[in-house]
């Protein structure tokens, strides 16, 4: 097993790359379509039938099974020797990072149902919140690039 792992890094590494950006996309737009369904709802011109099937749609197609395959490959990544130090900083950052940012999923999974059941939050909240994935972000690139 380790020997397979060691031999398909350079793709298991590409497709962690290409499930962390199909992830970050829709982190990045889920709070954004909050913003516009609390807007929406509040001025009742618009209806907002159409950011639920949206929302659920991102969510389900697009983003869990983004988040599933970077966690898959993440993990073989930390599994294939020589990869990570663990005596540095960095990993740990970069663990505690990808453990807020998917819990950040799963607000945004929770807020999508609490949405349809009650009244949204006040679109500034959404746009606030929208700031969370970039800072986990920043964090995550700034531990793997420099390696502190």
């Amino acid at each position: 097993m380790i020997d397979l792992l060691a031999a398909s890094y350079p793709y298991l590494k590409a497709f962690h790359v290409m499930s962390v950006i199909s992830w970050m996309a829709g982190l990045f737009y889920l709070p954004r379509l909050f913003v516009y369904h609390a807007e929406r709802a509040a001025t009742g011109t618009e209806p907002v039938a159409s950011f639920v099937i949206m929302e659920d749609k991102l969510l389900r197609v697009i983003m869990r099974p983004a988040m599933i395959a970077t966690w898959i490959s993440g993990l073989c990544l930390v599994l294939t020797p020589g990869i990570v130090d663990w005596s540095m900083v960095w990993p740990w950052v970069k663990a505690a990072c990808v453990l807020a940012m998917t819990w950040f999923h799963g607000w945004c999974a929770a807020e999508r149902r609490r949405i349809i059941d009650q009244t949204p939050l006040p679109g500034r909240r959404y746009r606030m919140m929208n700031e969370v994935p970039t800072l986990l972000m920043i964090g995550i690139v700034l531990a793997v690039i420099v390696k502190f």
